[in-house]
């Protein structure tokens, strides 16, 4: 997809199966004194998935990816991360994963070029692929034109490409990224999806991605785990996750606007409608059952009321994360 020819990119350095475990990490936990940042995390991530984690600010997603990498010891609880143990293995399991943190911690003082150059040597890339490497990843960030620049003059989102650039030098089959879109604009975004969807359904890479973008995670995850303070509230796909909650349908339908008082009176006659938001010919209706949806279409139809669009909703992502949310505040409050 990168068109990276004969770089070596885009060939996985080993040979990997759709279930391979990459990560697996068993009662996996840290405290900072009396902070408990992590509390007996048990999870495995395969090969050719993209898992999310969420959670607000603290909740231990940047605690995890740091006890992945090694760079942290864990207080309890172990992990294995391409056969490895992070902590006694620090270096070489860092050698095979590549990791972009929410700031890019770039050497602003060089030229992108040489930021390239240098993480190629000490990720250890081949002399003889280093230069081309280097140019096909400065070209799919769009700064081949400004290669020799230095990187101070460059904005939010060039330095995020630069950083993600960086994260692929050396072809880690594990990425780790921490809010791979911030800072960049739809196109430049857009693109990222494609790369990471490649990187992993194709290349049979794993990709960890914390993230805040509740629809960018629904979109890309195959897995997502939601923290809050350190617990692993729920694990699952976001449609597995989605099911489990107890919500019944909401409903778009549009409608002729003069006949919003006859939808209205319609609407308000079912049992099972508990709320209506009117708007310009607009209702949105929340808690229709699924299979009152028919009845509910032949009673408007009955009473005359044209329906130019009905739009069943099921609950997404972002109805999951803030229902376990409060439920997580609620917990605590007692």
């Amino acid at each position: 997809m990168l068109g990276l020819g004969g770089t070596g990119m885009g060939q996985q350095a080993g040979p990997q199966t759709a279930r391979q475990v990459v990560i697996e990490a068993h009662a996996l936990s840290r405290r900072f004194g009396e902070v408990l940042a992590l509390d007996q995390l048990t999870l495995n991530i395969h090969a050719g998935e993209v898992f999310g984690f969420l959670g607000h600010n603290g909740a231990g997603k940047t605690t995890t990816v740091r006890l992945l990498n090694g760079i942290l010891a864990p207080s309890g609880g172990s992990a294995r991360v391409l056969g490895l143990d992070p902590w006694r293995d620090g270096p070489a399991l860092r050698r095979q994963t590549g990791v972009l943190t929410e700031t890019p911690s770039l050497d602003e003082r060089l030229t992108a070029r040489e930021n390239l150059e240098i993480y190629a040597d000490l990720y250890g890339v081949p002399p003889a692929l280093v230069s081309s490497r280097v140019e096909a990843l400065l070209e799919w960030a769009e700064l081949g034109d400004r290669a020799e620049e230095k990187v101070q003059g460059y904005s939010k989102g060039m330095k995020q490409r630069l950083a993600l650039a960086r994260a692929l030098l050396h072809e880690p089959p594990l990425l780790f990224l921490d809010e791979p879109t911030a800072g960049l604009d739809p196109i430049a975004a857009r693109r990222v999806h494609e790369l990471i969807r490649h990187l992993s359904h194709d290349e049979r890479r794993a990709v960890l991605m914390c993230t805040h973008n509740l629809a960018e995670a629904q979109k890309l995850c195959d897995r997502v785990a939601v923290l809050e303070r350190g617990h692993l509230l729920a694990l699952g796909s976001p449609t597995e996750l989605a099911s489990r909650l107890d919500r019944s349908q909401r409903l778009e339908i549009e409608i002729v606007p003069q006949s919003q008082p006859a939808a209205l009176e319609v609407l308000q006659a079912v049992g099972e409608v508990q709320e209506t938001l009117q708007g310009d010919g607009k209702l949105t209706v929340v808690g229709v059952e699924r299979q009152a949806i028919p009845g509910l279409v032949a009673a408007l139809v009955a009473a005359g009321v044209p329906i130019y669009r009905l739009a069943p909703q099921e609950p997404s992502l972002e109805d999951v994360y803030f229902a376990l949310h409060g439920f997580q505040e609620r917990e605590a409050a007692r």
